[in-house]
């Protein structure tokens, strides 16, 4: 037996030893259950993204629901006296599947409306004779502290695909679904935000676009006419993260240069969708 032989069959020795000392009693604590994934990883037992998959379902069950919902301020609400004229431009615009109705106020959420329950009234004529209050589904409340995993097991259980958050005072603070959750454990889920693979850039309002965070730095820069180092950086994603510091979450923002961006999706590994608009200076 050569040496290369006797080192690798003493790696895979250690880690078998390792594998069944985990396997024959309970681990101590996460940190265990993840240098044994980790080791099997190294040993090409387990590829990057089953790993990495791993790492997020352990990940969830210390994460709350404030830290991945949609603020308050970015979800759309719908009033329940409002008129088909009302309510169906920013239900098409948005391209969402549910949306929150209230009654006195925003903060009175009074059920969820399904996109799809208008098809059939739309077809029929039947829209502007219909009041929200008779087309709603009974909304789904639950607090910012809520752990993930418990959320998770919850939605399956009743085949809930999204929940209203609501604050100490019982208001409501933001929106979470569940591909909001499996996108912690498997990483990003295509969304709303998301465009054509064939393109990195895209406008989405006037001076504002939506940029993936794989786009190559060459190519932001002529796009954007701006003067990246591309020789530090292969992605525009790497520089944003370099000036954050740390992995952000959505909502996250920083100015680099003349330009503001604004994180729009990202998990619990890497940024992957950015805002992009120029800094307006008064």
């Amino acid at each position: 037996m050569n040496d290369d032989q006797s080192r690798n069959g003493s790696s895979g020795k250690g880690f078998l030893d390792k594998l069944a000392n985990f396997l024959s009693g309970e681990p101590q604590s996460q940190s265990d259950i993840l240098e044994i994934l980790t080791n099997a990883h190294h040993s090409g037992l387990v590829e990057s993204e089953a790993l990495g998959i791993f790492q997020g379902a352990l990940q969830v069950s210390d994460m709350q629901v404030r830290e991945i919902m949609i603020p308050r301020a970015q979800c759309i609400v719908i009033n329940s006296s409002a008129k088909p004229d009302e309510y169906l431009p920013p239900i098409i615009e948005s391209a969402h599947s549910r949306f929150p109705v209230y009654g006195e106020s925003p903060d009175d959420i009074i059920g969820i409306l399904l996109a799809k329950d208008l098809l059939d009234l739309a077809y029929k004529g039947k829209l502007e004779k219909t009041q929200l209050k008779d087309l709603i589904r009974p909304a789904t409340l639950v607090p910012e502290s809520k752990r993930l995993n418990v959320l998770l097991r919850e939605f399956r259980q009743t085949r809930t695909h999204m929940a209203v958050v609501v604050n100490e005072y019982g208001k409501m603070s933001g929106l979470v679904t569940i591909e909001d959750v499996l996108e912690q454990i498997v990483g990003e889920i295509d969304d709303e935000h998301d465009f054509d693979d064939d393109y990195m850039i895209k406008e989405s309002d006037d001076n504002e676009f939506v940029v993936k965070a794989v786009t190559p730095i060459d190519e932001f820069n002529e796009h954007f006419a701006t003067k990246f180092n591309e020789d530090e950086y292969d992605t525009i994603g790497g520089i944003v993260l370099s000036h954050f510091g740390h992995l952000p979450k959505r909502d996250e923002s920083v100015n680099i240069g003349k330009y503001n961006f604004t994180v729009l999706n990202a998990d619990n590994r890497a940024i992957r969708l950015l805002k992009v608009s120029q800094i307006q200076h008064s």
